[in-house]
């Protein structure tokens, strides 16, 4: 019997998802294949991806400015993003059931942290941004010391987000405020996460469609003075194509997802959140592999050091194969030089 005000801390996951309506599957089904399959994928995928964005910023000292800083925290959060996707996908389907209170606390929380330090970080590069095209620069003089601070806190708001419901900001001694996605979770949570990412969203709109019309009007200018319009033309458009990939990205990628995370926090019961909830966590989750192609590969500096690290990787690959070749031809049969007394080389075969 369910007492309010009680808190049911030695309670199974089963308990939870048993108030909140949510079925909790005994064994796999082809929809649990399909979904494991699909994120099992995508993660390796953000991984690798992301992991190259990293190398690449690293390895390459023009990489060294205050934006790629930031275009790395966000492979950063990304490819955390990969590994705590990846958590869930071995401990999703039937294995939930198994799982502890702490337990599932940990794999929604890794979820929410990377997902959060994602989503800063990308209105942390909005604004920078905008400080570069303001200040006309290619790259913005932040000092470094201003950029890890934005690092940090990006991360400090995402841990914070990630660690409250696991600590604070549950239903463990609320059972009417569970929601249906998240069965241990407030509805409340889910409605704030919700509406913090549509907030990042309508910030990013501002400061891209304040860089866009900023641009606009200085090349407007500078076409006045010269008769080079179609290069004015091909600046404006060029800017426009970056704006919307940019913004186009974020809304297909997060936008399902934050709208079935208001729903369910709205406490809307007549919406069948939990029969796409999946699918939209795993295009959220996509999101981690787009950013790396919107953000990065859009690069050319970026691109040739793909192919310098892909090709290094390759010719290594290429030489230790080679070495291994000879070496065991050398076996059968090798060839010594040896330098005698009178200095003259003599030409020892052994078979």
């Amino acid at each position: 019997m369910v007492t309010m005000g009680q808190c049911y801390y030695n309670e199974t996951i089963g308990f939870f998802y048993n108030n909140s309506g949510k079925e909790l599957s005994s064994h796999w089904r082809p929809k649990d294949v399909v979904v494991v399959a699909l994120g099992l994928t995508v993660s390796v995928l953000v991984l690798l991806t992301n992991l190259l964005v990293i190398a690449a910023i690293a390895s390459n000292r023009r990489f060294h400015q205050p934006i790629y800083y930031l275009l790395g925290n966000l492979a950063a959060a990304d490819l955390f993003a990969g590994v705590a996707y990846l958590f869930l996908m071995f401990h999703t389907g039937p294995r939930t059931a198994r799982l502890s209170l702490e337990g599932w606390f940990l794999r929604q929380g890794l979820l929410d942290t990377s997902l959060t330090a994602s989503v800063a970080t990308l209105l942390a590069i909005a604004v920078e941004r905008h400080r570069s095209v303001m200040a006309v620069q290619l790259h913005s003089r932040l000092p470094r010391g201003r950029v890890v601070m934005l690092i940090v806190g990006v991360w400090v708001a995402a841990l914070g987000l990630g660690l409250l419901p696991a600590h604070s900001w549950h239903c463990l001694c609320a059972l009417d405020r569970c929601s249906r996605m998240a069965p241990l979770l407030s509805r409340s949570y889910l409605a704030v996460w919700a509406l913090s990412s549509l907030l990042v969203f309508l910030l990013m709109v501002a400061v891209y469609t304040r860089i866009f019309f900023y641009v606009r009007r200085r090349v407007q200018r500078m076409a006045e003075h010269v008769s080079c319009h179609p290069r004015y033309r091909e600046t404006t458009l060029s800017l426009v194509k970056t704006v919307v990939i940019i913004l186009g990205a974020f809304v297909v990628c997060w936008t399902p997802g934050q709208v079935v995370l208001l729903l369910d926090g709205l406490g809307c019961k007549s919406c069948n959140v939990l029969a796409v909830e999946k699918y939209f966590l795993l295009l959220a989750e996509a999101n981690s592999l787009v950013n790396a192609a919107v953000y990065s590969c859009r690069d050319a500096e970026m691109r040739r050091t793909f192919r310098r690290l892909l090709c290094c990787a390759c010719l290594r690959r290429s030489t230790r194969e080679s070495a291994h070749y000879t070496s065991s031809a050398q076996g059968g049969a090798s060839t010594r030089i040896m330098l005698p007394e009178n200095g003259h080389p003599l030409m020892d075969s052994t078979l």
